[in-house]
């Protein structure tokens, strides 16, 4: 499969900005501007459903970032700001859609099955003014019924409020192998530990520890899908050992390192 990135023109931006109405309910060919990676905070009126054939997408908002390999995408409501990433290799196949084709969801990464895959590969391959009466118009409502009841998953590391934290939580999702223990931070935040665990549980829904474990799993995936030795993956993700890395992967996704891997090749 040939997985080489889009091409970006030269402001992205600017064509969203003039892009006032979708000519069809649902916009996601393969040259068109969904598949466009805008690293930049904007928004707009549709549903984006943020989706890569191959590689991983990066979504960060306020307040959290959303991360999905091939086999998930990510949900952006309608009037969210947002920024999308994509890794090296990524080859995105997003669609935008109007926001009364689907039932109003929040931000999420939801699950994406190999129907509905090769679903949105198809409607890749049509012209932006497809057929609404024919036979585009039927695939395309099997696409919306397939979106509608696509299930969420927990591929999201939520972003806190506290001012206080944020630095930390910017540093350790850039710096998934530091290995300063909490004390470090509450200590340079003038916290006392119980006191930056109860803020981070407050604001994120999670303790330190979760939160950091989170932050490094989600940092394994782009590496994992590029190819580097499950090893190394772990290393550079703040793992001690394979051991520790393959059951803490193993018991948030419900699979190993290595079966990831082969269910991708």
């Amino acid at each position: 499969m040939d997985c080489r990135p889009t091409d970006i023109p030269p402001d992205p931006l600017q064509a969203l900005a003039r892009l006032r109405r979708l000519p069809r309910p649902v916009l996601g060919q393969a040259l068109s501007l969904p598949n466009q990676a805008i690293d930049r905070p904007h928004r707009h009126p549709w549903i984006q459903l943020s989706y890569a054939e191959c590689g991983v997408i990066t979504v960060d908002t306020a307040g959290a970032r959303y991360l999905a390999p091939p086999s998930r995408a990510v949900w952006i409501p309608p009037g969210l700001t947002h920024a999308v990433q994509i890794a090296p290799g990524t080859r995105i196949r997003s669609l935008y859609i109007e926001a009364d084709a689907l039932p109003a969801r929040a931000c999420q990464v939801v699950e994406i099955s190999p129907l509905l895959r090769e679903l949105i590969l198809a409607f890749g391959g049509l012209a932006v003014e497809y057929d609404e009466t024919g036979a585009e118009g039927r695939l395309v409502r099997v696409l919306l019924d397939q979106l509608a009841g696509a299930s969420a998953c927990d591929l999201v590391l939520p972003w806190p409020r506290d001012p206080r934290l944020q630095p930390l939580c910017r540093q350790l999702a850039a710096q998934p192998d530091c290995p300063l223990p909490l004390g470090h931070f509450s200590a340079r935040l003038g916290l006392g530990e119980k006191t930056l665990s109860r803020a981070f549980l407050a604001d994120t829904g999670m303790s330190f520890r979760q939160w950091r474990q989170r932050c490094r799993l989600l940092a394994a995936l782009p590496l994992l899908e590029r190819g580097e030795r499950i090893t190394d993956v772990a290393l550079a993700c703040g793992y001690d050992s394979l051991s520790a890395f393959i059951a803490a992967f193993r018991a948030w996704l419900g699979h190993t390192p290595g079966e990831h891997v082969r269910a991708r090749r």
